[in-house]
């Protein structure tokens, strides 16, 4: 907490740039992006998933206005949230209040990652997608990333070290910096910070 992590993903979307060195997407330095030119390229999930007031469904097809009900329904299944949805006393129709709070926080990522479905980015920011669900849920989300993931570029921010272990580089960062760089089975054969953190965070799922 506090390390740094959540900056490196809001340089990448450039909610902020950098005062020193730079940040390269394909070898081009963003600054010399449009932003919203970038960011329509980008889809985010963050820890804290932020509803409308509107329909479930109007919230699934957010920035990606005039696709039809069968496309939200298949993000929404790709997303699995699908059958929450339907159980919900109007479907897809069902009004969220805003913020989302008539639904749980685990149903908002959810619906959060079906309309990061629909939009279909190049590349996708996770932001401790995971940190704030029960163990259910949690194998729900894990499953819909894991879909979502495949065949993009994909910065997955986390402190559960289980949703990470398939990334082909996982940074360590402690006080702003990269101290560990590598797979999850390089980092754990360095036995460094990343082996202890994995290790103590195995040893409670043990217990």
């Amino acid at each position: 907490t506090g390390a740094g992590k959540s900056s490196i993903a809001n340089l990448v979307a450039r909610f902020y740039d950098v005062t020193e060195g730079a940040v390269l997407i394909d070898g081009v330095d963003v600054r010399g992006v449009n932003q919203q030119s970038l960011r329509r390229q980008m889809g985010l999930v963050p820890q804290d998933p932020f509803l409308f007031s509107g329909t479930v469904a109007d919230n699934v097809r957010f920035g990606v206005p005039g696709v039809d009900g069968t496309a939200v329904t298949q993000a929404a299944q790709l997303a699995n949230a699908h059958d929450f949805i339907t159980a919900l006393p109007n479907g897809y129709d069902t009004e969220i209040l805003e913020g989302g709070v008539n639904v749980s926080i685990g149903q908002r990522q959810l619906i959060c990652i079906a309309r990061a479905v629909l939009a279909d980015p190049r590349i996708l920011i996770l932001d401790e997608a995971t940190a704030s669900v029960d163990t259910v849920t949690e194998t729900l989300i894990q499953e819909a990333l894991d879909r979502l993931l495949e065949n993009r570029t994909s910065v997955v921010i986390a402190h559960r070290l289980s949703t990470i272990r398939n990334a082909d580089v996982i940074c360590v960062v402690e006080n702003g910096r990269i101290i560990e760089q590598g797979s999850h089975d390089e980092l754990l054969a360095q036995g460094g910070v990343y082996r202890t953190l994995y290790e103590r965070q195995f040893v409670e799922l043990e217990k």
